[in-house]
């Protein structure tokens, strides 16, 4: 049933979960598709070459500050660790669906390594959308499970002979 007017719902199943920039194009890859595809690996390219011109400044303010040499390193350090966690937590993503606790726990690390984030959905971007291969197995086991109860559910539920008690 519709919730805006109680009409029957022209399609009854399983729906699509939209994904970020691609709503439910993913699917059939029809609505422009592919120019979104590339549309968010150059835009997540460009957001990564940004944040790494930003994260340049930061490193020459230090340097300016003259505030030494292990202070400097260890900043450079944490942002390479930091950034390849969040790209490995973020491309593992893309195939399974993150804990929330954890999530929640590691949102400073994520933050703090972003550029290894916009990193992974780049290279995610190149084959697919970011997530469409988790959500399509998601999406067609539903279908099946729907389709499978739908099989059992033959005929009129009104016209069936009840058992006596």
């Amino acid at each position: 049933m519709s919730e805006t007017n109680g009409t029957p719902d022209p399609v009854a199943g399983p729906r699509p979960e939209p994904l970020r920039f691609f709503g439910t194009t993913w699917l059939h890859h029809d609505g422009r598709y592919p120019l979104r595809r590339v549309g968010a690996s150059v835009g997540s390219l460009a957001a990564a070459v940004a944040a790494c011109l930003v994260l340049r400044f930061a490193y020459q303010g230090l340097a300016l500050a003259d505030i030494g040499s292990f202070v400097t390193v260890l900043m450079v350090v944490m942002f390479a660790i930091c950034s390849a966690l969040a790209f490995r937590h973020t491309w593992d993503g893309f195939g399974k669906r993150p804990d929330p606790d954890r999530q929640a726990s590691l949102r400073g690390l994520l933050a703090i390594g972003f550029v290894g984030s916009l990193l992974a959905y780049f290279f995610r971007s190149l084959t697919e959308a970011p997530g469409e291969k988790l959500r399509r197995e998601e999406y067609e086991t539903a279908v099946r499970q729907y389709e499978k109860r739908g099989a059992r559910r033959t005929g009129n539920p009104s016209k069936k002979r009840r058992r006596p008690s």
